[in-house]
């Protein structure tokens, strides 16, 4: 379960990226979080990690209050919940393979179960064949699908997505899509941040919409509002 209790968080310069925002997800939920840029949806995935912490108002994550998790204690969240980004965030001198090992080489596991553990996830995210490839020998679409394998190999039990179709056509944005929806049925919470309005009318998920920081809507199949769709267009026309 995740809570945010009226939640706000105000940056320098009297700017509220979030106002008083209320809102539960529980454990195995798909949910859309939407909304305008500056809306807001960057900033509550980064409190939810504790990147940040809130103004005011209370963060749960199951039985942990993230507004007083212990510095020496981050991890421990971190390790619970996993992001996926936009931009990949991949070491290029390491292999598909070695990126996505990476955590759980930290984590001491042995060579044996990082082995077994990476083959399975990069088998799932369709990647098997690409173990050995450096980053820049890979589509924007594989580089994604190395960054959901290092997100979910150590087997969170949320993960987060900012924006992780913001860079890919149509087409693979859907096999990206196909494959969180995957991860979904296994158990893993999934929050998806996203402007894909193509996305979001057609997997009918539940949808947060956010608005100049305001939770403004809560839908259990959700739609893209036109509105926001005309704004995003406006932005890049």
């Amino acid at each position: 379960m995740i809570r945010f209790d009226h939640v706000t968080k105000q940056y320098p310069g009297h700017v509220h990226a979030l106002s008083d925002v209320t809102v539960e997800i529980s454990d195995g939920e798909f949910v859309f979080l939407i909304g305008p840029s500056g809306a807001g949806k960057t900033t509550m995935l980064r409190l939810l990690i504790r990147d940040l912490l809130p103004t005011n108002g209370n963060i749960h994550v199951d039985n942990w209050h993230v507004n007083t998790l212990p510095v020496p204690k981050i991890y421990m969240l971190r390790r619970k919940v996993g992001t996926v980004f936009q931009d990949f965030k991949l070491l290029t001198d390491r292999t598909v393979f070695e990126n996505v090992a990476l955590g759980l080489e930290i984590l001491g596991k042995s060579d044996r179960e990082i082995a077994t553990r990476v083959s399975d996830v990069l088998e799932l995210v369709g990647l098997a064949g690409k173990k050995n490839s450096f980053p820049l020998q890979l589509s924007a679409g594989e580089m994604q699908r190395t960054g959901i394998a290092r997100a979910i190999v150590g087997g969170p039990s949320i993960l987060l997505a900012d924006e992780p179709t913001g860079n890919l056509d149509p087409e693979t944005s859907w096999e990206i899509l196909d494959i969180l929806s995957e991860i979904n049925k296994i158990g893993t919470t999934i929050i998806m941040a996203t402007h894909n309005a193509n996305i979001v009318n057609n997997f009918k998920k539940r949808t947060i919409t956010l608005h100049e920081g305001k939770l403004v809507n809560d839908e259990a199949h959700g739609k893209y509002p036109v509105k926001h769709a005309k704004e995003k267009h406006a932005t890049h026309s």
